[in-house]
């Protein structure tokens, strides 16, 4: 695969861009139909995707390894891309192939081109982001709602202008539903007080409401698990058909430190003809509710000046926020320490 980050972040710019030495989600699947190139940025980074003829996906290093020109403007041969530029050519694993302008050049035949590990899950592309020191994934455990067999979900997908920090605190803040969130068809319910405790798990931690359950946006699962995602369940009215509470599987990939791609699979355990329903339920109605929902937090999130978290003043309910701050400033901490003796090497 080779080296994913060719220079020594600081703490600071990992915090911004994202955590790495592990799994993100990317786009969605079908951002990247057959015989299409597709450029994203992820992690402060530019990434090319584009699928071989039997649909298996390839990722890369979006820099032709001659002079450094974006292969996504290049042509998609199959089973590999040729750069505008001077038409060498990659394949899906990062290999140099060709180089038409001077056949038997010492490029051929060398993986040059940073290809990460990537895998497609319910309706999206996971790829593993690693630096010198971790090139091979980590080992990826997968949301259990997206691999359930009785679970049935829908992807919802956009890029907001904020930082990936916020998103991802604002999946830790279920206060907000009580107020941001009031007037909506699912969290009208319930006090607009409450205190809040931590509950560690194994695999992280739940940030929960201590005196209301199953009213409204009452407590939030945060899980590392080789990709870092959350799990949540609000309340549904009967308006909405059998199945009982609604779930939510959120994803924040970082695009750079001011932008983020958020992924949200809205799913309920639900079978048979309960199954059937909630789906033609959801396209028909409760799809557009939902997009209220996240309107609702990307404006007043878009609107927070950058260094908004500058100038805080924290109360008991932040806890969940406080502990994820801590950890990612530890971690992005650990990688940089790790960087001069990886040097040293």
């Amino acid at each position: 695969m080779g080296p994913m980050v060719k220079k020594q972040l600081s703490a600071d710019e990992i915090v911004a861009t994202g955590l790495r030495n592990q799994w993100y989600a990317i786009c969605p699947s079908s951002q990247v139909p057959k015989g299409s190139i597709h450029r994203v940025r992820r992690l402060g980074m530019d990434w090319v995707l584009f699928r071989e003829p039997n649909g298996r996906l390839r990722m890369l290093e979006d820099r032709c390894p001659h002079r450094g020109a974006a292969l996504s403007l290049g042509q998609h041969l199959g089973t590999k891309l040729a750069c505008a530029y001077h038409g060498v050519q990659v394949d899906g694993e990062g290999m140099v192939v060709s180089v038409p302008g001077l056949p038997g050049c010492n490029l051929e035949g060398k993986r040059l081109v940073p290809s990460p590990p990537i895998k497609e899950v319910a309706g999206a592309v996971l790829a593993y982001i690693g630096d010198d020191a971790h090139p091979e994934p980590e080992p990826l455990t997968l949301p259990d709602p997206l691999v359930d067999e009785g679970v049935s979900s829908f992807l919802c997908y956009a890029e907001w202008d904020t930082p990936w920090r916020y998103a991802m605190e604002n999946l830790l803040d279920p206060m907000h539903g009580a107020f941001l969130h009031r007037e909506s068809h699912s969290m009208f319910g319930g006090g607009t007080q409450a205190r809040f405790r931590i509950r560690e798990t194994e695999r992280g931690f739940f940030f929960e409401k201590t005196d209301q359950r199953g009213l409204n946006f009452d407590w939030v699962e945060f899980c590392r698990t080789g990709i870092d995602w959350v799990d949540l369940e609000i309340p549904y009215p009967p308006t909405a058909g059998p199945g009982g509470p609604f779930g939510i599987v959120g994803i924040g990939t970082p695009i750079d430190a001011e932008r983020t791609a958020v992924f949200f699979w809205r799913y309920r355990r639900v079978s048979g003809w309960q199954r059937d329903t909630w789906r033609f339920l959801y396209r028909t109605k409760l799809e557009a509710r939902h997009w209220q929902v996240l309107e609702q937090d990307r404006v007043m999130l878009e609107a927070m000046p950058h260094d908004a978290d500058q100038a805080e003043n924290l109360y008991q309910h932040d806890l969940g926020v406080v502990r994820l701050r801590r950890l990612y400033r530890n971690l992005a901490e650990e990688q940089v320490a790790l960087a001069p003796e990886l040097a040293a090497v």
